[in-house]
């Protein structure tokens, strides 16, 4: 069954380009998002990270399926050693001095659902937390 996707947006005081550099430069992602083995936004670059909670740690596996600079970035999203596979896309819109960024989040029910890991509500925890909280932070 297929679940409603995470969709969660964000005006930041920021202007589209400095945003656009903080999803998109390794070094700031770094910074503010995830510790990305390496990242260029370039369809079918594939990228990795590392992350979860205090008590489990999950091998990210991405790989960039489309890139419109400074408007449109969406990469393929999935676990090593579990099945699913998800796409999350952000997209940015010029509001003046702000950007409004939307980021959506497809998929999330091929992953398993037994232990919970997994759950709509951890993603959109997770992405609320890192679209709300931590880019407004470190690009305002």
């Amino acid at each position: 069954m297929e679940q409603a996707p995470v969709i969660v947006e964000k005006v930041i005081n920021a202007p589209v380009a400095r945003v656009w550099q903080a999803l998109t430069d390794k070094a700031q992602m770094k910074q503010w998002y995830f510790d990305v083995s390496d990242f260029q936004p370039v369809v079918g670059f594939t990228f990795e990270f590392s992350g979860g909670s205090d008590t489990k740690t999950f091998r990210h596996l991405c790989r960039v399926t489309e890139v419109v600079p400074e408007r449109r970035l969406a990469y393929t999203w999935r676990y090593d050693g579990y099945p699913g596979d998800s796409l999350v896309t952000i997209e940015l819109a010029d509001e003046g001095a702000a950007t409004r960024v939307k980021l959506t989040h497809t998929g999330l029910e091929t992953f398993p659902q037994e232990t919970g890991d997994f759950a709509r509500e951890n993603f959109r925890m997770g992405w609320t937390e890192i679209i709300g909280v931590l880019l407004p932070k470190f690009v305002e």
